[in-house]
This record gives structure tokens, sequence and C-alpha cells, in this order.
């Protein structure tokens, strides 16, 4: 609704970084550079059930940013969080989890903005940041007191540490992490990039969770439903390029970072920070990206100890050309790989982990990276392109191909196909285009457009009028063809008589 900064002027950093770079908040990094949450997973491969979980979270349902500028039913819109300094008083707090919370007290003041604005009966979650000693506090269902705090649950976090929860406690959220980290806030996307995950909901999740969550919130063992602290990302060929510089570096995040299913709540509801600098309008127009454009990633290569959030990192990045394509059977398609933004490198090429691929998800020639669909298109029909890098077998880049039946030839069809026209006389005649959404035509007389005063003339419609005395031979040809395909036409005899 409103826009206080000229996102048009940003530069954006599309282009792949050699390592993690930790987020910061004051003085303090937001968690060490090589945690878990600051590590990208572009490279990373699809999971298993990642089509399955798409599914049942809505694969038709919109992303919605759930922060933005001004107030909602009273309340900020989005997690608030607080900066403060060392000397910050700190409160004790009396917790409904208390076995599950750490004890505190916390430096949160009694003022601190809470979610929802002080009256919500919602996740309340109020959060503080030390930034000078670099400690996060956070707290669920926060109730402020005279001297103290109420609260459902608690959790305090030293940013410098990649230390977890213990395992199965929560924390201020369902999956056990912290929030702050996963928040989107303005300052990054005025900065021009997002070096972390992002915090997101879901309907309903499984009795289970993944590294680096600690904790489920869900009575639900279908493995259709995603666990939490399952990770997913906007896939690759996903086209940001239509969207305002702003967004483009809220979507480029999601495909290098990816969001972190943290808690119950609606599909695909992102998270971040409220600010008045949001311009809500042009938050809204993310909803037109849909479930189906995410994928889950298999994030477990990256673990280095279960009970610690540091990843395993790497310096190489690959990128694959183009990042999304449709190819008809048998037809072929070239890809290349960039590594480090140089093209050239040394890779293999495979197709759904199958070097050089096989004859049912298409060849790709394991050196050159030509690809070749299959003779029949196979189910489901979309598979992935690797390009992996033989100095780091943890750097692949990916892409989407759909393999697709040849189109149908465009075809031409005139009505009628022969008639007798009276000199001076009109007769509309109608062309119908077939296998194209271009159903514009050219018409025709003995070959030239629109034909001339000797043997009639037709207009774009298809009108055809006949001269003023018949010509010389007396029939002529009309013609109609095809504007998308000019090989195709078709065409219809026209007597013209005296009487």
């Amino acid at each position: 609704m409103k826009t206080l900064l000229n996102f048009a002027a940003l530069t954006l950093l599309f282009a792949g970084t050699a390592t993690a770079q930790a987020p910061t908040i004051g003085a303090c990094s937001v968690l060490p550079a090589d945690n878990i949450w600051n590590t990208r997973i572009d490279q990373l491969f699809v999971h298993p059930s990642s089509s399955t979980w798409v599914t049942t979270i809505g694969a038709s349902s919109p992303l919605h940013p759930d922060f933005g500028a001004g107030l909602y039913a009273g309340g900020p819109i989005g997690i608030p969080f607080i900066t403060v300094p060392g000397t910050q008083t700190k409160y004790p707090v009396s917790f409904t989890y208390a076995d599950e919370s750490d004890p505190g007290p916390y430096a949160i003041p009694l003022n601190a903005p809470i979610e929802g604005g002080s009256s919500s009966s919602g996740d309340r979650h109020a959060i503080s940041i030390d930034v000078n000693n670099c400690i996060l506090y956070e707290l669920y269902a926060a109730y402020p007191q005279s001297a103290s705090w109420n609260a459902g649950s608690g959790a305090i976090f030293n940013l410098t540490s990649n230390n977890l929860r213990p395992a199965t406690w929560t924390s201020a959220d369902a999956a056990g992490l912290p929030i702050f980290p996963g928040l989107l806030r303005f300052d990054e996307v005025a900065a021009g990039e997002i070096r972390h995950a992002i915090r997101f909901t879901v309907p309903q999740s499984q009795k289970a969770f993944l590294w680096p969550a600690r904790h489920y919130a869900s009575s639900l063992t279908g493995t259709q439903y995603p666990p939490m602290g399952a990770r997913f990302r906007l896939k690759a060929g996903f086209d940001i390029s239509t969207y305002s510089a702003a967004n483009q570096v809220i979507l480029t995040a999601l495909k290098r970072y990816g969001m972190f299913l943290a808690d119950n709540g609606s599909s695909w509801f992102i998270s971040g920070a409220p600010d008045d600098r949001w311009n809500n309008d042009d938050l809204h127009k993310l909803t037109a990206i849909l479930g189906s454009n995410f994928e889950a990633v298999d994030e477990s290569g990256l673990m280095v100890d279960p009970n610690t959030g540091q990843a395993k990192q790497t310096s190489v990045f690959v990128t694959v050309s183009p990042s999304a394509s449709s190819v008809q059977i048998t037809r072929t398609q070239q890809f290349s790989a960039v590594v480090n933004g140089n093209s050239n490198q040394n890779v293999t090429w495979d197709v759904n982990g199958i070097v050089s691929g096989n004859g049912t998800v298409g060849f790709i020639d394991a050196v050159t990276g030509l690809y070749t669909a299959p003779a029949v298109v196979p189910s489901p029909n979309t598979v992935t392109v690797h390009a992996t890098s033989m100095a780091v077998s943890s750097a692949v880049g990916s892409a989407t191909v759909t393999i697709v039946n040849p189109a149908p030839p465009v075809s031409v069809t005139i009505s009628p196909t022969s008639t007798s026209v009276r000199i001076k006389r009109n007769k509309q005649f109608v062309a119908t285009v077939q296998n194209t959404s271009n159903t514009s035509v050219t018409w025709k007389v003995n070959g030239i457009s629109g034909g001339n005063n000797t043997i009639g003339t037709i207009d774009s419609g298809g009108t055809y009028r006949a001269p003023n005395s018949v010509p010389s031979p007396a029939t002529v040809t009309v013609s109609a063809t095809s504007v998308a395909d000019p090989t195709k036409s078709a065409s219809a005899s026209v007597t013209i008589t005296r009487n």
C-alpha cells in the first residue's frame, strides 16, 4: 500500500557465492555462517517424498506472505521483534510447558511488541535480541505481567553457536527451531539479498521431525504429511523476471535457501517481520505462485552431527541452462553448465540420477549435455537433468524437462468449398483454423491478397465481393492461409455469373 524505497535501483545478487554468509542483526551474526539456516540448498537433490508432500500441503494453494505494513485486526502484520542492549532487564517467566522451556530469565521488555498485538488470542510470539551479547530470546503465548511474563513455552539461543535444542524439545515454535532466523526482514530486501532459509507453515504435519528440527506437533503418522523441519525450495525453472525487484530478492532466496516447515497453520504461509516500509500490494503479487512451484529437498547429506546445526559447505556451485524446457518425444535439447560463473567446466550429466539416462527418461551425453527425449512420454512426464562437478561431487546443478507428444499440425478448412456469385454481389466465407491459438488467416483471390477489381475482392473478415463483370475465366479461387503456419491453407472455387 505504500512504498518508501525505490526498489528499481537495487542491484540483485543472482550469481553464485562461494560459501555460506551469515545474515546479521546489529553487530551479531544470525547463527554462524555454516549453520544449516544459512546454507544454500539449490544444489541438493529432490526429496523422494516431494511430490506427495506438495500434494498434501496443496499443489494449487498459493504462496502467502504472512507479513506486511500497517495493522490487521488491530495488530502488526507478521512476527515482530525488538533489539535490546546487554543492560536490558531480564524478567522471570512462568511456563505452561516448563519441562521443554529454557528457564530464563528473559531479556524481553514487558512492553515488547507481541505478534498480533497486545489483545491477540493467536500465537503471541515475543522476540528480543541482545545485540551486545548476541543472545536471542523467544516466547510463545507471551503475556506480560507487572514484573514478569507468562508464556506457553520459551527458548534462548546463542546466535554465535550451532547448538540445537535437546532432541524432542519444543521452542517458541512447534519444530523446536528458532523463529527469528527464518523471518523475512525489510532491511534484507532493501540491501538486495536474503542469505537464509525462511520459516513457513502447513495445515497438517506428520508426527515426526527431520534435522535440524527437534520436535513434532501432530498425531498424524501418515507419510503423506510432511514432518517438521522439511525443507522446500522454489523450483529453479520458475521464471521470476516479471516480478518487482523487491519480490525477486525474496524469490531468489526461496530458490537458493528455501524454507523450513516450522509450525502448523495455513498452506505455504511464509513468515516475516512487520515493517511500515513493506509494499502490501506488491507482496500480494506473490500469491500467484502455487504450491506446485515448490519441491522438497533432501538435506540429510549436509548434516555434520544430528545434535548440531552445523552444515557441510561447498565452494562450488553449478548452474544449468536452460533451467526448464519442454521437449517433444525423440527430439533433443542442448544443456550447458556454468561452474562458479565459468562455462566449459568439467561436469558429468545424468537424468533422474542415471548417468547418461536411459530409454524411459531420455538419454543425455554425459560429456556434452545433449539430451534426447524418449520415444514415449514417461509417467511422470517431467524429468530432472543434473550436471555434477567432477571436482566437487556435492556441487550439482539441475534443470527440469517436460516431455510432450508432438503437437498436432495446424489445419485450415473453408466453407463453403464451392459456390456461384452474381456480379456485384457478396458471399461470406468462413475459415476454421485448428491446433493453434492463433486462428487468424490471410484471405486471397487467385493468390492475390485481398483480390482486385477484375477477379473480385475479399476483406479480412472473409466477405467476397464479385467484380462488376464476369472475368475470364469465370471461376476464381478464394483461399485462406493460416497466419500461425503459412504452409497450411484451404481454398474454395467461386464461379461469377451475370444473372
